[in-house]
């Protein structure tokens, strides 16, 4: 809902991520929204449902970046990236940039780069075997961010919904550590504030907290708790 987006207080976020994962909304029903938190200085991604490089670059070429579930294999991370980041070019031309750094042309690079220059990919780490591949997620160009999946990463951990795990975040410590080495900023989702403070102690730059529901829920939560109670 865009009228939403008058009651943000200034300075409070940086940016907001739309989801059409884990529900029946399709990418173009939150464009009044981006539109509305564009007008506002709010940066608007877009995580899909699906993991497709041309539906990454659809996203792309709508949003300020976006944001992709359950990436742990690395070459299917460059084709990912490279859809984000190397818009429009496709085909033999893009498997050729991938695999070998070799351009079209000078000036096609030079396109691409200033045309792609603030469109954001962050690949989200949801499995062990992503932190396994954690070097080599970081080091493919287009990288701008890791986002923790908590509830996936804990599930495929065997430790479903351990939020406060220390397995959890020790896992969390190695994703940030490693991302920082690139100078790649990285965090984990977390819905409840003392959470979201631990993982900006342990170094989280990418900090993503609860969702509007979530946070409608607690004010009235907390409000009517108050008032039923006199």
């Amino acid at each position: 809902m865009p009228a939403i987006v008058d009651f943000i207080p200034d300075n409070s976020i940086d940016f907001v991520i739309v989801s059409a994962e884990h529900n029946a909304l399709d990418i173009a029903d939150f464009m009044p929204l981006r539109y509305a938190l564009a007008a506002k200085g709010i940066a608007c991604l877009a995580r899909t449902h699906s993991r497709e490089p041309d539906d990454v670059a659809k996203v792309c070429d709508s949003f300020d970046g976006v944001v992709v579930p359950y990436v742990e294999d690395v070459e299917h991370c460059k084709r990912l990236a490279a859809a984000a980041v190397y818009r429009p070019l496709k085909g033999v031309a893009l498997e050729r940039v991938i695999k070998e750094g070799k351009w079209p042309s000078d000036q096609t690079r030079d396109y691409i780069e200033n045309k792609c220059a603030d469109t954001l990919f962050v690949p989200m780490i949801e499995s062990v075997r992503s932190i396994e591949n954690l070097d080599a997620i970081c080091a493919i160009p287009g990288v701008s961010a890791l986002f923790v999946g908590p509830n996936d990463m804990t599930t495929n951990m065997g430790i479903p919904n351990e939020y406060d795990s220390s397995q959890l975040l020790a896992a969390i410590q190695r994703i940030i550590d490693t991302a920082n080495k690139r100078h790649i900023a990285a965090g984990c989702w977390f819905g409840k504030p003392e959470q979201a403070l631990r993982t900006i102690k342990q170094g989280a730059r990418f900090v993503v907290y609860s969702n509007d529901s979530s946070m409608l829920k607690d004010a009235m939560t907390a409000a009517f708790t108050q008032l039923r109670k006199g």
